[in-house]
């Protein structure tokens, strides 16, 4: 029995320009731009939204399935998946197209220029949820947008509870759509910004859209976040970081304990929590795949910051 994360395998390339755009950039000349950065620093972190969660997953020792599609540059990525004990079945190699890779420019004030290529994940629809795998839970997460929807209805036909993740996906759909994939989902999963994207988009309120669902989580990154379950609202405090380093996956991070704490039944008050302290181990390391800590860890860190211990 397993969790099935559905969603993108993508590389990260992130360059750190020491100067300001600003100084090279003349906006009354911005019609005829022509502007190189030399950046000495460059690392590539492994990302993207299943990656991020199913390695966050085992960390907690959960057994999540990363569904995904991925190019021919893969294979670093899938060695890497074998060496952390994560089953990359589900995971497609497709011919003829690179794996999803963003290219980030930030420079001294945080700005960033970033350039995405979706590449083999606009291909996830190749992808099927399966319906005898005993499947007990999925997310579907930003991926491919006839992905994101084809893997929506297999849950559903399937009888499979899932949470939906629009992400930075949520743009691709309409109101419509978004009612759609509200009326197939057990639970929906926002930052506060798609929250609001979201209410516009479906002429819905927060609350009204939770009735339709078990739960629905809206993370405020460092205000913790907002759990709508059972007609009230709780509010979930942020866990406290030793450091705040870098942002980038804490929101999969939050997911994976999400998943986690539904697939083991927790209540909601520490499923929020545990997903509090993973947002916290991720912000303390740079990437979105390089915080570490096992189960006892884990429960340490989250008695430190609630008093009492998660399981």
């Amino acid at each position: 029995m397993s969790i099935l994360v559905c969603g993108s395998i993508a590389y990260d390339s992130i360059m750190l320009f020491r100067g300001r755009f600003r100084d090279h950039i003349l906006p009354e000349q911005v019609h005829i731009l022509n502007v190189a950065f030399l950046v000495p620093e460059l690392r590539r972190e492994f990302g993207g939204c299943a990656g991020n969660i199913a390695y966050s997953m085992r960390l907690l020792g959960a057994a999540g399935l990363p569904m995904a599609t991925v190019g021919e540059d893969a294979q670093p990525y899938l060695d890497r998946l074998d060496a952390l004990g994560i089953d990359r079945r589900y995971v497609r190699q497709v011919s003829g197209h690179f794996t999803a890779q963003a290219f980030i420019t930030t420079d001294l004030d945080d700005n960033q220029i970033t350039a995405f290529h979706p590449g083999a994940m606009m291909l996830s629809h190749l992808n099927a949820v399966p319906g005898d795998a005993g499947i007990r839970l999925g997310i579907v997460a930003p991926d491919g947008r006839d992905g994101m929807l084809q893997h929506a209805q297999q849950f559903a036909d399937h009888g499979i509870p899932f949470v939906f993740d629009p992400g930075q996906g949520l743009p691709m759909f309409d109101g419509e759509e978004l009612r759609w994939f509200i009326a197939r989902a057990h639970y929906v999963a926002v930052n506060d910004y798609e929250a609001k994207l979201l209410q516009e988009r479906t002429g819905q309120t927060v609350e009204e859209l939770a009735r339709r669902l078990r739960a629905l989580v809206v993370t405020r990154g460092a205000q913790g976040s907002l759990i709508y379950v059972n007609g009230s609202v709780l509010e979930i405090p942020a866990a406290p970081a030793r450091a705040v380093v870098d942002p980038t996956g804490c929101g999969d991070a939050y997911r994976a304990a999400l998943l986690y704490g539904i697939d083991a039944g927790l209540d909601w008050e520490t499923t929020g929590r545990l997903a509090a302290v993973m947002g916290a181990l991720k912000i303390e390391h740079a990437g979105a795949q390089n915080h570490t800590a096992d189960r006892d860890t884990i429960a340490q860190r989250f008695r430190g910051a609630f008093g009492y211990l998660p399981w």
